[in-house]
């Protein structure tokens, strides 16, 4: 028999693989510590009640004791004999909640013995019946029925009972089932002690017996009245099955393998609901894929296999039929459990043929069933004035903790194994369907989080928990995708086509990554390759970015018409920007110059105004790849917009400068200017005078705020420090042709700094000449410098330059000096 987690108890093995969470039941009753003189005391109370023919309340409570130890009781011949004594016993008035605990008490002697006494196993099996016989009908209830059927499937299993006593505990689970098959449903918990019993009666019982078990184990969820299946009776139909048939393998039992087949497998009964055919065929896998012993053939366990992914296959196709191949749901219930079962079903078989239909099912089950996310946003927004946190919290947390969500990362290797093998067309439309959700759960996230966030903070990071296993989910596919369709197999448009939409699909998950993840790396780089080099293939991807009108302007939010639309709060659309951002650098040399300029350059130059250091920086590096781009030709188009863009950049990068914009990515766009504008360009002259204005109004601020600014270059850097150390980086990149304006410029700005100031900045000029091995441009710095020095050294003193800036801090001009000074200085220089 499969091997049952270290319990001789067959339904706390299936309830351990139902994924409900507990384990506690009528059968497994409470956790609790009972001591040996209390179990001791409460035989010796039992027996006393025997012997006294009365039975009160104590007596009750000792039997509950026994009960409560059950972890750790073992029940002798002797104990048993007195149970079945007090049973028996017309002359005592049993307590009707009694009854379950005695039967309980008999199964765990039966299960726990080595070898229990044939005489009196057949004597505890003839109480037993004449007590369900006598007194069942007016002693109805749940415990007491699914307690009867596990205890009879026990004793049908047991190797000394007699054949007729097995017939008798057959005969009448069979009856039990059939007649009192409502009682099931009544009590959830008890439902796996019942299947117990069903699974211990299956692996024992002859043809005669099995089919009709059978037929009550697949067919009591369809009847009026009986239980309503859910996953965790899938899972244990599944299990039980696995367990009854690979004690049927195990044994080498096979007249019992071929019925079984033949009842289940090679007939399709209307009575089976399709759940529980489901679950029963991924038992059956599951036993197959097991290490099979020598008296077994590999022809019949492969036969097995077959004809078990054939009734899979069945249903999978029946609901494909049904349901017009998922296209026209709307959100039913039977639907989507079955599709988690079917999921479910495929994990748990192991290896499984690749078929189109369970394809095709286990994608909507992941986009509906697994990752609900559509389901989710459509009730929220629905709701948008609502209390929340009532109508949504717990459904959500509900989802999170059920066993379909917690197999997500199974269920999605299931799914990719299935895509890689089946053919191109299906291949096709799962695709369809998986791109089609990022751009779903993009849209709705985008909304909700908007909505919920400040207000129902525990829904909304609840919701993340599931969109962060869909975008791995989205990634493993992904990457599946590009290992198939990138390849000398597919034309190069069809290659194209795929990286495309990977990447678009991409930009609408990215704000749900919450980890490196080489699979996520992996696949960029993939499909990165098969764009950068094509023009039409960057230009299709750049033109999927939203609009910088639509990125500012939220008219289709109804919910948000109270409210001021503010683009840079919304972290969902500011997450899928620095996809862009990060990703159109890679391809920007073949990106026509009217796409960047309408498209890029107004989101680029929008983003460097994002109070998010990470998205400011995108959009400057941005910049800079445009920038240093088309270096293998003179394009005097790109050259000239290059030029008209430098100037809204430097305006808008100074503009928010230091409180939003960030010195390291303006540094680098300053740098990037001015070594690919053509030589002499007036961008770049524009560049350096709004650089030492900037300069000069950010020393002018500090000079009367912190006397010991200039006292140390190293020090934690100010913003007009940073600035000054930007326009000392620039004396070695610009060309010749502007050289001496920036010097000219520098000199200006570098004399009007107290003293300390200037003693600091000449000490940083004279290591970065004396460093420099640029022989056209080192003799002129070396006359500058000596020049700046003695300039420097006849200049006003810091006190005396504070007084004068006190004197003009209400001048519109950016330089402090009057023009005379300016052109004194000039001259000198």
């Amino acid at each position: 028999m499969a091997k049952q987690a270290q319990t001789p108890f067959l339904e706390e093995w299936l309830r351990s693989h139902s994924g409900s969470g507990s384990s506690i039941s009528i059968s497994s009753g409470r956790p609790s510590s009972v001591s040996a003189r209390a179990i001791i005391q409460a035989w010796t109370e039992l027996r006393d009640s025997l012997q006294y023919q009365s039975f009160h309340p104590n007596h009750f409570q000792s039997l509950r004791t026994l009960f409560d130890s059950q972890s750790s009781l073992y029940v002798a011949d002797p104990q048993a004999r007195l149970l079945l004594s007090i049973l028996s016993s017309s002359n005592l008035s049993l307590p009707h909640e009694s009854y379950p605990f005695f039967l309980r008490l008999l199964y765990i002697w039966v299960r726990k013995s080595t070898k229990p006494s044939s005489v009196l196993v057949d004597s505890a099996v003839e109480v037993v019946a004449r007590l369900f016989s006598i007194q069942f009908d007016t002693r109805k209830s749940s415990s007491l029925f699914s307690q009867g059927i596990l205890l009879l499937g026990a004793f049908s299993v047991v190797p000394v009972a007699s054949e007729h006593s097995k017939t008798v505990c057959l005969e009448l689970l069979c009856r039990l089932l059939e007649e009192e098959y409502q009682l099931i449903g009544s009590s959830e918990e008890l439902i796996p002690d019942i299947l117990g019993g069903i699974g211990y009666a299956l692996s024992s019982s002859g043809n005669a017996h099995f089919a009709q078990i059978l037929n009550s184990l697949l067919g009591i969820w369809g009847k009026e009245g009986g239980p309503h299946g859910n996953v965790s009776h899938g899972l244990i139909i599944l299990h039980l099955i696995e367990w009854v048939l690979s004690s049927f393998i195990n044994s080498c039992s096979l007249d019992k393998i071929n019925v079984f087949s033949k009842e289940f497998l090679e007939i399709s009964k209307a009575s089976y609901l399709p759940f529980a055919v489901v679950m029963a065929a991924a038992g059956v896998l599951r036993a197959a894929s097991k290490t099979i012993p020598s008296g077994v053939g590999l022809d019949t366990v492969s036969s097995l296999r077959t004809s078990a992914e054939d009734r899979i296959e069945a249903v999978a196709r029946d609901l494909i039929s049904k349901t017009g191949g998922f296209t026209n749901l709307v959100n039913d219930p039977e639907v989507g459990f079955l599709l988690q079962c079917v999921s479910l079903a495929l994990v748990r078989s192991g290896p499984v043929s690749c078929r189109a239909s369970l394809l095709t099912c286990l994608a909507s089950a992941l986009l509906t069933e697994i990752f609900p996310l559509q389901k989710f946003y459509t009730k929220i927004l629905n709701h948008p004035y609502d209390n929340l946190a009532g109508l949504m919290v717990n459904e959500v947390k509900e989802h999170l903790g059920s066993v379909p969500f917690k197999e997500a990362g199974a269920i999605t290797g299931v799914f990719c194994n299935q895509y890689v093998s089946v053919d191109e067309e299906n291949k096709g439309v799962v695709e369809n369907l998986i791109w089609a959700y990022c751009q779903n759960i993009y849209l709705g996230h985008r909304q909700v989080a908007l909505m919920l966030r400040g207000r129902e903070a525990e829904l909304l990071g609840d919701l993340e928990k599931i969109t962060e296993s869909a975008f791995l989910m989205v990634v493993v596919f992904a990457l599946a995708v590009t290992k198939h369709r990138l390849n000398s197999k597919f034309a190069r448009e069809n290659q194209m086509e795929i990286s495309i939409r990977i990447l678009v699909s991409f930009s609408c998950v990215e704000y749900f990554r919450r980890m490196r993840l080489p699979e996520y790396m992996d696949t960029i780089r993939g499909v990165v390759v098969s764009v950068q080099d094509y023009e039409s293939a960057c230009v299709s991807f750049v033109e999927s970015m939203p609009s910088y009108a639509d990125l500012t302007n939220q008219k289709g939010f109804s919910y948000l018409q109270k409210m001021e639309y503010q683009w840079y709060k919304d972290e969902v659309q500011t997450a899928r920007i620095l996809f862009y951002l990060r990703v159109i650098p890679t391809c920007v040399e073949r990106l026509p110059d009217l796409t960047f300029r309408k498209i890029v350059a107004p989101i680029m130059f929008l983003y460097m105004g994002h109070p998010n250091g990470k998205v400011a920086r995108a959009s400057h590096s941005m910049f800079v790849a445009f920038i240093s781009s088309g270096k293998d030709a003179n394009h005097d188009e790109r050259v000239l917009l290059k030029e008209q863009l430098v100037f809204y950049y430097i305006q808008r990068s100074l503009e928010g400068y230091p409180d939003i914009t960030p010195f390291d990515g303006m540094a680098s766009g300053v740098a990037a200017l001015v070594r690919h504008l053509p030589a002499g360009s007036s961008a770049i002259f524009y560049t350096i005078h709004t650089l030492i204005e900037k300069a000069n109004n950010l020393c002018r601020e500090v000079l009367t705020q912190e006397v010991d600014l200039w006292k140390n270059w190293q020090g934690e850097s100010q913003p007009c420090k940073k600035m000054l150390e930007l326009l000392l980086r620039l004396i070695s990149l610009v060309d010749v042709q502007v050289l001496p304006n920036l010097l000219k410029l520098l000199a200006q700005l570098i004399v009007q700094l107290p003293k300390d100031g200037q003693n600091m900045v000449l000490n940083e000029i004279y290591s970065q000449v004396a460093e420099s091995d640029d022989v056209t441009r080192k003799p002129t710095l070396v006359s500058w410098v000596q020049s700046l020095s003695y300039l420097c050294a006849q200049a006003t003193s810091g006190s005396a330059y504070s007084k004068s800036l006190e004197s003009e801090e209400n001048s519109a001009s950016a330089l402090s000096m009057g023009p005379l000074s300016w052109n004194r200085i000039s001259a000198r220089l």
